[in-house]
């Protein structure tokens, strides 16, 4: 396609597709088609290779078997880059509580870290299954003093270890550890997982769930949204979302909510909605496991968050939510249709992917339910009325001067020209290419202010133009989703990969002192992105010197990145887009031991920039291990650690951060 095509777009809004009710069948991303007449049980899965048949009652709850407990996070709650992808169960606000195996098996992998899943352990039974255990303490048993050994072995508390299925089996309520509150924890839990052959992770109360979990609550709605998604779209007579707040329910007894007022809609949209669930007697907000949505008494989306694949499918929460309202406006909306980039299989929906065509003239009765994983359910039922799109225009005495501002949305260019003018039009806005322009009308006029839509698709404009105000196009290329793709300019390089982007972007980037920004940090990227910084002047010490991303609040964080052989750029990747600095450490870690006794010993530990990278503790000669907690940022020794030399006399600690700057410490214990 040309760079530049202008091509014309009908009523400057381009061509309508035909108006029609999306009708139920498979979607291509996977999705099963639910019988009318027999919906599928809330509490039951489909049986299938990847996923074995699990009678109820199988698995054993792994804290407090037979007593009534309670959870802190439910399956497929909405994480920030990723859905929970099991059951966080309390453990009474302390660690050391036994964990049990939830059925017969073995300890099939194992290992030990300060972040993530903290101390994890991974139990593989005879049908295929592998149960979770995160965030412990310790372990138990014979693959406890395996791990002690290979940690003595390879000198480091970090490990990961794998193990054959005759070395480590284990029997149903055997306790296979205590406990905890390690890694990314936020408080003392267990994080509980089934996972399949392939790492999906299964929602564990999918079949029957556990009688120590008691809920008989139904969700609750918080707010939903009809958002256009065309350029011929409009909700209540704009483009964008419609974001509305519902009273408490009105109907009792489980009715749900009714919204009164109809709501008028043009074109193609879809619908979002933002809830919680709350299980009996706990106040902590978890997330939906199921949401439907009727049109007309006929069933036109689903999605049931029972199967994750992990780690690739959990990361698409970004495109399941609203990302960018999220960061713009904070409310977390999921989408009630599969757009573009999601290829999860937890959808059923008609050839529209969830999206609802309405036509002018017709009237939609629509019903959202919302329900658990016990069959609780809310419901929440609204009209949309189809609307014909025609220009209007509405005033605004507080509208005085011209100004003129531009987003982009999916592949339309989305201007807004405040217009003191009193015609009955508002003013044209001129886009220019070089020599060529393109006038548009706007397509209609609120509180003065005149909104113009452009198919960016047609083409990248250099200015805009409205009244005696031009503004520059920022967008410097468009960067097609599922390719390789490189971009780049004279301060930095972008390398995409076929799964680096959810959907098409027009990316924008900028160089000033030092500062480089690469796009808007609220547009989501599915997998990393090579970000490649070329400075100005060469870097004084390279082996020091990295990429950092900076908030606008002074925030940095290590991103890291490999010197080119002549040292005039450095390439890492990236997760998110943001700004980042070169920085250069020169400071070395420290260390100042803050306990020692017959407990052991404990140093507090810091570094000002990059962080700390690895720590060794020797006594007399002799490495002793020691566990690092980067929450409370501390070393210390653990008591049940009798491969180790004893903690008395000369002893050396040495720390190097990411930079490579090593501080040793000299001591007598």
């Amino acid at each position: 396609m040309p760079d530049f095509l202008f091509t014309r777009q009908r009523h400057l809004l381009g061509v309508a597709l035909p108006l029609v009710l999306l009708g139920l069948q498979p979607a291509a991303c996977g999705g099963q088609e639910p019988d009318s007449a027999q919906q599928p049980q809330p509490n039951s899965a489909p049986a299938s290779p990847a996923r074995p048949t699990v009678p109820q009652g199988y698995f054993l709850f792994p804290i407090k078997p037979g007593q009534q407990n309670f959870l802190a996070g439910s399956m497929g709650e909405l994480r920030p880059n990723h859905f929970h992808g099991g059951l966080d169960i309390k453990t009474d606000g302390r660690v050391d509580l036994p964990v049990h195996a939830s059925a017969d098996g073995y300890i099939s992998r194992m290992k030990q870290s300060s972040y993530g899943y903290g101390n994890v352990l991974y139990i593989t039974h005879p049908n295929g299954l592998t149960t979770v255990y995160g965030h412990l303490n310790s372990f138990k048993g014979p693959v406890a003093e395996e791990l002690r050994r290979r940690q003595y072995e390879k000198q480091t508390y970090d490990l990961e270890l794998f193990f054959k299925p005759d070395q480590f089996p284990v029997k149903r309520g055997e306790v296979v550890a205590l406990s905890g509150n390690t890694g990314g924890s936020a408080g003392p839990h267990l994080h509980w997982e089934v996972r399949t052959a392939q790492d999906a992770q299964l929602n564990p109360l999918q079949w029957g769930g556990f009688p120590e979990i008691q809920d008989h609550v139904a969700p609750t709605l918080l707010a939903f949204g009809v958002e256009a998604l065309s350029i011929d779209a409009r909700v209540q007579g704009k483009f964008g979302k419609a974001i509305f707040i519902p009273k408490a329910p009105a109907l009792p007894n489980g009715g749900g909510y009714v919204w009164a007022d109809t709501i008028a809609a043009n074109g193609s949209v879809g619908l979002l909605m933002q809830g919680f669930d709350r299980f009996d007697q706990v106040w902590n907000k978890n997330g939906i496991q199921k949401v439907e949505v009727l049109v007309n008494d006929k069933p036109h989306y689903q999605h049931v968050i029972d199967d994750i694949p992990f780690p690739e499918g959990s990361r698409q929460i970004n495109r399941h939510l609203d990302y960018e309202w999220r960061a713009i406006q904070g409310r977390q909306l999921e989408k009630l249709f599969v757009d573009d980039g999601n290829d999860l299989s937890m959808y059923t929906t008609g050839p529209g992917k969830g999206k609802l065509r309405v036509e002018p003239g017709q009237v939609y009765s629509v019903e959202v339910r919302l329900s658990d994983s016990y069959g609780n359910l809310t419901p929440l039922r609204f009209v949309l009325r189809g609307v014909a799109d025609t220009y209007h225009k509405t005033r605004s005495a507080a509208v005085k001067t011209q100004a003129l501002r531009y987003d982009i949305s999916r592949n339309l260019l989305v201007a807004t020209a405040a217009d003191p003018d009193t015609a009955a039009v508002g003013g044209n806005l001129t886009l220019f290419k070089g020599t060529r322009r393109l006038t548009l009308r706007p397509s209609y006029t609120e509180q003065s202010q005149n909104v113009y839509l452009y198919d960016l698709r047609a083409g990248r404009p250099d200015s805009l133009q409205f009244g005696r105000i031009t503004k520059r196009f920022d967008r410097q290329a468009l960067i097609p989703s599922g390719k390789e793709y490189g971009f780049s300019t004279a301060n930095l390089a972008l390398g995409f990969g076929p799964k680096t982007l959810f959907d098409t972007l027009y990316i924008q980037t900028s160089y000033k002192q030092g500062l480089w920004t690469v796009h808007l940090p609220r547009t989501p990227l599915y997998e990393t992105l090579a970000l490649t910084l070329k400075p100005a002047t060469p870097a004084l010490d390279p082996r020091r010197t990295a990429i950092y991303s900076v908030t606008a609040k002074g925030g940095r964080a290590y991103v890291g990145g490999k010197w080119s052989p002549d040292g005039s750029s450095i390439t890492a990747p990236i997760k998110t887009f943001g700004q980042f600095k070169l920085l250069t450490d020169t400071i070395p870690p420290s260390a100042r031991l803050i306990s020692r006794g017959p407990g052991g010993v404990v140093f507090k530990v810091g570094d000002d920039l990059s962080g700390l990278a690895s720590y060794k503790l020797e006594v007399n000669g002799q490495f002793r291990l020691l566990r690092f907690e980067h929450k409370n940022a501390t070393i210390y020794s653990e008591r049940n650690d009798t491969l180790g030399p004893p903690l008395r006399g000369p002893a050396t600690l040495r720390l190097t951060d990411q930079a490579g700057n090593e501080k040793v410490i000299n001591l007598v214990l």
